[in-house]
């Protein structure tokens, strides 16, 4: 028989192993939020008025407005774009953390879409309009035109995916699994899902797991919860995000039903 992997569990809130298994999740009330997302949105909005500023810096050298002497106009121009690139991805890192913070309603759905694309629409922004302008510019050298837009077009393909929401959550579905979840839960290095037990099958390759709260959870983009862990506690998943496993749970949960009336039969 293979031996058991011991995991290694550590705390959200202090960074720190925490020794032995912790209280599990029961179903209950909602918990207080957590963090900042108010400072993480200024700070968002700082970078990406920065990032759109070097992509009018990119502008300028492209059109020779701007021509540092010790350096190719090329080389210039990519420098620019990069650090556009640099800025928008962290913005749209910040953005999207306070959006898992403090998560948009759909109440509102423009909202709810603006809210969560913010960061492909800043991303746009910060490179198409240098991208049409480099095309347009007949006086411009036909291979700095080409290299350049080539960067543009690849630095605008990382931005937006780098940028977009892959797992947008709304306010009331936080508020959902923060109400209907209480106490500890647990989450991998990796993925969208958080666990209410520290032995659920989905662990098999984890040996390091973190623990915390719901909002702990989600704020560390993991916003939807497991359904093997929701069926074996028997939890309302009404509003609720979840992995999409519920008809592999309910398959297992009956193979296991199943087995025990084998068993009890003989």
């Amino acid at each position: 028989m293979a031996e058991t992997k011991k995991k290694k569990i550590v705390s959200a809130s202090t960074g720190k192993e925490v020794s032995g298994a912790r209280k599990k999740a029961t179903v209950k009330k909602q918990a207080a939020p957590v963090g900042n997302a108010t400072g993480l949105r200024v700070g968002a909005i700082l970078l990406w008025v920065v990032a759109l500023a070097f992509e009018v810096v990119a502008v300028l050298i492209f059109n020779k407005t701007i021509n540092l002497t010790f350096m190719p106009q090329i080389a210039q121009i990519i420098i620019a774009l990069v650090l556009d690139l640099i800025c928008v991805i962290i913005g749209s890192t910040l953005w999207k953390k306070a959006n898992h913070i403090k998560p948009a309603s759909k109440k509102n759905p423009f909202l709810f879409w603006l809210w969560n694309n913010m960061g492909v629409i800043v991303s746009t922004l910060a490179f198409v309009p240098f991208v049409i302008l480099a095309l347009t510019n007949k006086e411009a050298d036909k291979k700095t035109k080409t290299i350049a837009t080539v960067v543009a077009v690849i630095a605008l393909a990382i931005a937006g995916l780098s940028s977009a929401e892959w797992n947008p959550i709304s306010e009331e579905e936080q508020q959902a699994a923060m109400t209907e979840i209480e106490g500890d839960v647990f989450w991998a290095p990796s993925g969208k899902v958080y666990h209410m037990d520290e032995d659920c099958q989905a662990f098999t390759n984890s040996e390091e797991l973190t623990v915390g709260t719901v909002e702990e959870a989600i704020a560390a983009g993991r916003t939807r919860l497991c359904s093997f862990c929701a069926k074996r506690h028997d939890v309302n998943t009404d509003g609720l995000l979840t992995d999409g496993n519920e008809d592999e749970a309910a398959l297992e949960d009956e193979t296991v039903d199943e087995t025990e009336e084998e068993t009890t039969e003989e």
